[in-house]
């Protein structure tokens, strides 16, 4: 069986991906084929194809991208939970080496497949999971965020930064996002952020200090990371938490100097595969999204669709940082 498949064979820009055709086979053990009728993008797809990613590409052609919804066609010996039909979706559990959704079919470790709650289209199901898995897992399985806890995010108006703002809306926390320009400014706070802070024309830790009454954070939540982790850790309360999940800056990354004037300070990196990959971890998180989703509490966030022959246009979308949420790619069939 032959299906569309996104590829490239050298690293680059958008450019050096192409539209082929491939033969897609059967299901191993513990896997599952997907008619994939969604793509979420994700920063780490851009990563991946420029070589700036956490693990290198291993073999071109390659393929891209871990973030899908669809419908099973096929399960693998072992796979006892899913059965043709089903409406799905997939989480980025696996690697890009190993396999890419950027496809009209897929195959897919069936560990990192979970059942689309009813009313959940496929638009939505590819633009949800990787968003409040990445949030939750982040900040409540990993940090502990509790009721009446703060937390500043940077990187507000992406698709992880709204779910955060969510999240913490969920367990009775108090977001505060951080963006560099008042453009997205009533957007965050419709999205449920208690307060706004433009970064390039205010005192980001003065209004921080001022929020929580002089306390600071509890928690930061960094998509960026880089030589700004210095300024971050300023506003981080006595015992709080700085969550570093992302690197936008490209730049090497400090830990923050020993000064005796500061509270004491919680520093660590966070990837969604802590939870993804660990599946009672995943259940529990599987668990809080859909419910937040049942309540009306979470909603995915979709800024724009691309059709599947317009992926080099939706990665220069998605380079361009212009959205507010998450951009998906549809696959007609």
């Amino acid at each position: 069986m032959l299906a569309k498949t996104v590829l490239f064979h050298e690293l680059g820009g958008p450019e050096v991906m192409r539209l082929e055709d491939v033969e897609v086979g059967e299901p191993g053990p513990g896997e599952v084929r997907i008619r994939v009728d969604a793509i979420g993008l994700n920063r780490a797809e851009v990563l991946f194809r420029t070589g700036h990613y956490i693990e290198p590409v291993k073999r071109f052609p390659a393929r891209l991208g871990t973030e899908a919804a669809g419908v099973v066609e096929a399960v693998g010996e072992g796979v006892e939970e899913f059965r043709p039909g089903q409406p799905v979706s997939t989480v980025p559990g696996f690697s890009q080496n190993d396999h890419g959704v950027y496809a009209e079919r897929a195959i897919v470790p069936a560990a990192s497949v979970l059942h689309r709650p009813e009313g959940l289209g496929a638009v939505e199901g590819a633009a949800v999971w990787m968003p409040y898995l990445t949030a939750y897992g982040a900040l409540v399985e990993a940090g502990g965020m509790r009721a009446g806890d703060t937390v500043v995010l940077n990187a507000a108006s992406s698709s992880v930064g709204l779910a955060a703002i969510h999240v913490a809306g969920r367990v009775g926390a108090t977001p505060i996002a951080l963006t560099r320009t008042a453009a997205k400014k009533e957007a965050l706070l419709k999205e449920g952020a208690a307060e706004v802070i433009v970064t390039g024309s205010e005192d980001v830790a003065e209004r921080v200090l001022t929020a929580t009454g002089g306390r600071g954070a509890e928690f930061v939540f960094d998509a960026v990371a880089g030589p700004g982790v210095r300024d971050l850790a300023r506003m981080v309360a006595d015992e709080g938490t700085l969550l570093v999940y992302g690197a936008l800056s490209g730049e090497p990354t400090p830990y923050p100097g020993i000064d005796l004037g500061m509270p004491a300070l919680n520093m660590r990196t966070y990837t969604m595969i802590e939870t993804a990959s660990r599946p009672e971890r995943l259940r529990r998180a599987a668990a809080f999204v859909t419910s937040g989703l049942r309540s009306g509490a979470f909603r995915p966030v979709v800024d724009r669709t691309f059709d599947l022959g317009e992926i080099v246009e939706a990665h220069r979308y998605l380079e361009s940082n212009a959205q507010v949420g998450k951009i998906v790619v549809t696959v007609a069939h």
